[in-house]
């Protein structure tokens, strides 16, 4: 059967099905969260997204709502509904069994299992189908797991918040307050819509922030914590420590600090058995008190400075702010030591160079980690982008002045690396906010 010319109403009723899949965004574990609304008469008798922890999945959601109204009704996925039996039925043979008379998708599933298939099934039923629907609107909510799926990593998002002068914060006092409370409640939706947020060592010591959700109902809702900390540098003392038993807390150390040593052109460890799942990361929460410029403002560079909770030795100082892994020699001692404290406390230990982000993004996505935010600071977002690594850049622009001692912000609005697109400009109280996309 040929393809189906998309009508007239079919743009209406599947944007109203991809601002659906953006309610369980970065809550549907390793399966994407997908918008389905079925529409009978120009009336949608049913609709439901991705339930959270991915299954059930929409259709059959949305096909028991509507019930016998979905018999020649019009189903509209935001993705190519699955045609492979795993831990629940093919969403293929839902619509047929239910009758549907028309399918409307937006996006072709490029998983290996799907890609095509789920399509062909419907057609060879006798369902019209029309594909690629708002496609590029479907693509933009569905990016984490399309990345992971085409690329093999997750989809990264950069954010910076840089002052009137061009500074992302201050030597020596940590962060600073750099955009104001509008934009602050931005980034906190924009955790809670993500599977982890990444920090550089030196961030994590002299800002020592929490990373999680703070906007109440949403707390459930913070990202696996991840911190690039090639040895083990961590305080125990520091609110991630404290926290990692509440909210995942993964450590990416160098190989050379690994108890099994380091072998050259040996891949990373797996990941710890933890799983981005919302659901997975606990209920109870340690309670969120504001510190300075967690949630919105600038994170300090990447460099082990500033009073830290507990004596940290020179060989911190020294390989956080390198750019590469080194064979710096480190007393397997002190090291066993700092690996039992982390441990015990629930930290994660990740021993894959953590300046090698090509190696690092494959890793996560191994354990299905669709979506990462890098939040801090200099050293970090340079690395990322040096490397090539970044999807989406956030860039909040504020009227704040830093002045003298203040840190250079590694990207500015005139100088975006080629290859983005500016996607929009929004205003939040005197901040302003440019978002730019990769293009391809």
């Amino acid at each position: 059967m040929s393809e189906v010319i998309a009508r007239p109403e079919d743009e209406r009723f599947m944007a109203a099905a991809i601002r659906l899949s953006r309610w369980h965004t970065g809550q549907t574990s390793t399966n994407p969260s997908v918008g389905c609304v079925i529409v009978r008469d120009g009336v949608i008798v049913g609709r439901a997204v991705t339930a959270l922890g991915g299954r059930p999945h929409a259709e059959p959601q949305a096909l028991a709502e509507a019930g016998g109204l979905a018999r020649g009704a019009t189903a509209y996925v935001t993705l190519e509904p699955c045609s492979h039996h795993g831990k629940t039925p093919p969403c293929a043979e839902a619509l047929i069994a239910y009758g549907v008379g028309r399918v409307v998708i937006s996006v072709t599933d490029p998983d290996v299992r799907v890609s095509g298939r789920g399509i062909s099934m419907l057609r060879d039923a006798g369902i019209e189908v029309t594909a690629g629907v708002l496609e590029e609107e479907g693509r933009q909510s569905l990016s984490g797991y399309l990345t992971r799926q085409t690329k093999n990593r997750p989809y990264v998002t950069l954010k910076l918040a840089v002052s009137a002068d061009g500074m992302i914060g201050r030597e020596g006092v940590g962060q600073v307050a750099i955009t104001g409370p509008e934009a602050r409640v931005q980034v906190q939706a924009l955790r809670a819509e993500t599977d982890a947020i990444l920090v550089g060592i030196g961030t994590a010591i002299a800002d020592d922030p929490l990373l999680t959700v703070r906007t109440p109902g949403l707390e459930a809702q913070s990202p696996v914590r991840i911190v690039l900390d090639p040895a083990l540098a961590l305080p125990l003392t520091s609110k991630l420590v404290e926290t990692a038993r509440e909210v995942p807390v993964i450590v990416v150390a160098s190989e050379e600090v690994s108890p099994l040593g380091s072998e050259e052109g040996s891949p990373p460890s797996a990941l710890p058995g933890i799983s981005p799942t919302r659901g997975d990361i606990g209920k109870e929460h340690a309670p969120n008190s504001p510190t300075s410029g967690d949630d919105g403002s600038a994170s300090s560079n990447d460099v082990g400075r500033g009073d830290s909770p507990q004596p940290i030795s020179p060989l911190v100082g020294e390989m956080s702010g390198r750019t590469e892994g080194g064979n710096t020699p480190i007393d397997p001692t002190e090291m066993d030591s700092r690996r039992a404290a982390l441990e015990a406390a629930g930290v994660e230990i990740l021993y894959c160079n953590p300046y090698h982000p090509e190696v690092l993004l494959p890793a996560l996505a191994t354990r299905g980690i669709s979506s990462l935010l890098v939040e801090g600071g200099a050293k970090t977002a340079k690395l990322f982008l040096e490397a090539g690594l970044v999807d989406r850049i956030q860039l909040y622009q504020a009227p704040v002045v830093i002045g003298e001692g203040g840190i250079e912000s590694p990207l500015q609005a005139t100088d975006i690396p080629s290859g983005f697109a500016h996607r929009g400009t929004y205003i939040f109280g005197a901040d302003r906010l440019d978002e730019y996309e990769r293009e391809n």
